[in-house]
C-alpha cells in the first residue's frame, strides 16, 4: 500500500494540536492514557515499561493497516486505493 505523506503529516499535526496545551506546547510522545486504552483493547503490548517502543498485536496491526489504508491510501482516479482496475 502506498500512503499519501501529506495526509499523514496533517493527521500528526492534528493529533499534536489536539493534545497540546493552550499555548501550543505538545509532548513528542503519545498520550499515555490513549496508549493504555489501546493496550486494554488488545491492540498493542503493554506501554508501561522502559522500552522506547511498543509492539502491535496481530489484531492491532491488521486493524491499524486497514485504518491507514482508509485514511492515507493513495487514491486512483476511480477513488479505490486497493484496486486500481476499478
Amino acid at each position: 500500500m502506498e500512503y499519501d505523506d501529506k495526509l499523514i503529516e496533517e493527521a500528526v499535526l492534528a493529533l499534536l494540536a489536539a493534545f497540546s496545551s493552550d499555548d501550543g506546547n505538545a509532548w513528542k510522545g503519545f498520550d499515555f492514557e490513549i496508549m493504555n486504552r489501546l493496550h486494554e483493547h488488545g491492540f498493542i503490548s503493554n506501554p508501561v515499561n522502559k522500552n522506547k517502543s511498543i509492539w502491535l498485536t496481530e489484531e492491532g496491526l491488521e486493524r491499524g493497516r486497514q485504518i491507514a489504508e482508509r485514511l492515507f491510501g493513495v487514491r486512483t482516479l476511480s477513488g479505490d486505493a486497493s484496486n486500481p482496475e476499478t
